[in-house]
């Protein structure tokens, strides 16, 4: 292992100076994928700056603001919140979905929207990757692929994004806050991450420099009525190959709103906005959500080992709405 740096940042300002101080720098929140991608040689800091005690551990909720939720808040916190398992339950189980608990007793809330793919290819030093050396190739495209990406990915890289708890976030229009050495900042998690193009290397919208202070989910009471749905290769502690992250408000039969994203079959999460379009206004029945998920999915470009996928998110998309709609009626 490279040598490496350590410095723990007390406040907000001190952490930002210290990263402006070294362009190899790389935060440490719990180290849960930081750690291991230090160990596997793909991440190689030369300082590593200690966030855990800045204060940013609270989360706050009102009807008015919106859930507002500080960047090193842990998993285990966020999903067990009061607040957020009943004004956004999705979100708390999408959380609960994802690692086992020992790792979201570390993880936290900005280091999770920050972790990177879990493409084999990524991780192994002896293989090309474009997202870890640009121009290099992405042998994934006629390797191994039946865990990639179907929607949104490029000639460059098809790799998928891992985080449960993005998916939940993207459905419900989160907003991420950051701090640079200029001043705050904050991106929508639409454009928080760009599509993957031909520079798969450039993961995130962040500018350099910058520190997640917080995420803010905007008021949605349909966010009330939510459910994060997770399919898995086995029955814990893995990563989806395939997620639904939905929430509905039917009246009389008819869908006043509705909302939906995808986990595991893009670069980023993927919300699902011409699903939304089609059911909004329309009856709330299994044939107008397996349409609306259709309409959807017709973007999708399988490989030939993942096309898998496009059923299975079809189908969760109509198992996971059709509940809703049922609760919506009792």
């Amino acid at each position: 292992m490279r040598e490496f740096g350590y410095a723990r940042a007390l406040d907000i300002s001190g952490a930002v100076a210290l990263l402006s101080t070294e362009p190899d720098a790389r935060l440490l929140g719990g180290g849960t994928n930081l750690v291991d991608l230090m160990k596997a040689g793909v991440e190689r800091p030369a300082l590593l700056i200690d966030v855990r005690e800045l204060p940013l551990d609270g989360i706050e909720f009102s009807h008015d603001a919106g859930l507002r939720i500080g960047a090193t808040v842990t998993n285990s916190d966020l999903a067990a919140h009061p607040d957020v398992r009943r004004h956004y339950p999705g979100l708390a189980q999408a959380v609960l979905a994802g690692a086992s608990g020992q790792l979201r007793n570390m993880a936290t809330v900005g280091g999770n929207l920050l972790q990177r793919t879990r493409c084999g290819y990524f991780t192994d030093l002896s293989k090309p990757c474009n997202k870890r050396a640009p121009g290099s190739g992405c042998p994934a495209l006629t390797g191994e692929h039946h865990n990639h990406a179907i929607l949104g990915a490029s000639a460059h890289c098809v790799a998928t994004h891992p985080s449960d708890m993005a998916v939940a976030l993207a459905a419900f229009d989160a907003v991420i806050s950051y701090e640079t050495a200029d001043g705050p900042g904050e991106s929508p998690i639409a454009q928080f991450y760009p599509p993957v193009g031909d520079t798969p290397h450039i993961e995130t919208a962040l500018p350099p420099g910058a520190l997640i202070t917080g995420v803010t989910l905007p008021p949605a009471p349909v966010a009330a009525h939510a459910r994060y749905r997770k399919v898995r290769e086995r029955a814990s502690y893995a990563f989806a190959i395939g997620s639904v992250a939905a929430a509905l408000d039917v009246q009389d039969g008819v869908v006043r709103e509705v909302r939906l994203a995808f986990g595991a079959v893009a670069s980023r999460p993927w919300r699902a906005r011409t699903a939304e379009r089609v059911l909004t206004g329309g009856p709330a029945s299994a044939e107008a959500f397996a349409a609306a998920a259709d309409a959807e999915l017709a973007a999708a470009e399988p490989l030939p080992e993942n096309g898998y996928k496009v059923t299975l998110t079809r189908n969760l998309v109509v198992a996971v709405l059709t509940e809703l709609a049922e609760e919506a009626t009792r």
